[in-house]
């Protein structure tokens, strides 16, 4: 006899696109997590999808936060709970956007993690501020192309490389940091859980294709994802205590060229002069990241 599927504890009546990154994303967290959890949510496309007024679609404790402050929340709602004298086994998990995340909210972060509050950190990475109109981030990808950083004759789209966000907060001093992927949900549900029970602050990155910004049909969501770690453009790691102790390994890793061509934000790639130049680059990260975390 089959096991039930484990509650989701986020309800399916929320508005967010077909195919959406983010759902999928709260959706494997809270399985991690369970139902004795409390999440700090920022401004972002989930917490405006999954809250409409006067609807929500959470079925946990859920609180707002704004785009810079969410691990100040997080902080004070931990603060409250000793103080109550009901922290136990209560997870205390911040669900945020890479916008909100690195950038915008990176000074309560730090500060949160530097002072050691308990509690976990799950960033859904769909690299762009993609609730605002997809502008580029410091999560979005070389190459990429974004309402502020658009490829055209003299631009193949963003020029800088993404922020390591990882190794800036194991640099903190995080007992635990890892990288996930909502292409491979059991994975990010045993990191999650893993990171909940560990005492100190935290840290998930997970990455969260999105069929609106990145340009790619909408059933293809969680294909595109695990493309990106066939293509160790997104390489899935454990972090404990500043060294890595866990990587999936990729036997055959396929050519970025088929993670690309998949979405809208990298087409110019194909069809600029100096594009195949351009995807020799993408493709040296991708090799640096084999040799640097040991994929093969």
């Amino acid at each position: 006899m089959s096991k039930p599927a484990p509650k989701t504890y986020i309800s399916s009546g929320h508005s967010g696109c077909a195919g959406c990154c983010d759902a999928f994303a709260a959706k494997f967290t809270l399985m991690g997590s369970g139902p004795d959890t409390i999440v700090v949510n920022p401004t972002g496309c989930l917490e405006a999808m999954s809250t409409p007024f006067p609807n929500s679609a959470w079925q946990v404790p859920w609180i707002h936060s704004l785009f810079e402050n969410a691990g100040a929340v997080a902080s004070g709602v931990e603060a409250a709970l000793k103080a109550l004298g009901r922290k136990n086994n209560t997870k205390i998990v911040v669900i945020g956007g890479d916008g909100s995340t690195m950038d915008i909210g990176i000074g309560a972060l730090s500060g949160a993690f530097e002072r050691g509050h308990d509690f976990t950190y799950v960033c859904m990475d769909n690299e762009a501020y993609m609730n605002t109109g997809i502008q580029r981030s410091s999560g979005t990808p070389y190459g990429a192309s974004t309402t502020t950083s658009p490829a055209g004759k003299i631009s193949f789209g963003n020029p800088r490389p993404k922020k390591d966000m990882p190794a800036i907060m194991a640099a903190h001093g995080s007992p635990y940091v890892a990288t996930a992927s909502i292409g491979y949900p059991r994975d990010m549900m045993r990191k999650v859980k893993k990171a909940t029970e560990i005492v100190g602050p935290t840290y998930i990155h997970a990455h969260a294709p999105c069929t609106t910004g990145w340009g790619f049909d909408t059933s293809k969501t969680l294909e595109i994802a695990k493309l990106a770690v066939e293509t160790c453009l997104w390489p899935l790691y454990e972090m404990e205590n500043g060294e890595i102790t866990q990587v999936r390994k990729i036997k055959n890793p396929r050519p970025v060229e088929e993670y690309l061509k998949t979405q809208k934000r990298f087409k110019h790639l194909f069809t600029m002069e100096g594009g195949e130049e351009e995807i020799k680059k993408i493709q040296a990260i991708a090799d640096w990241n084999i040799e640097h975390f040991g994929l093969q």
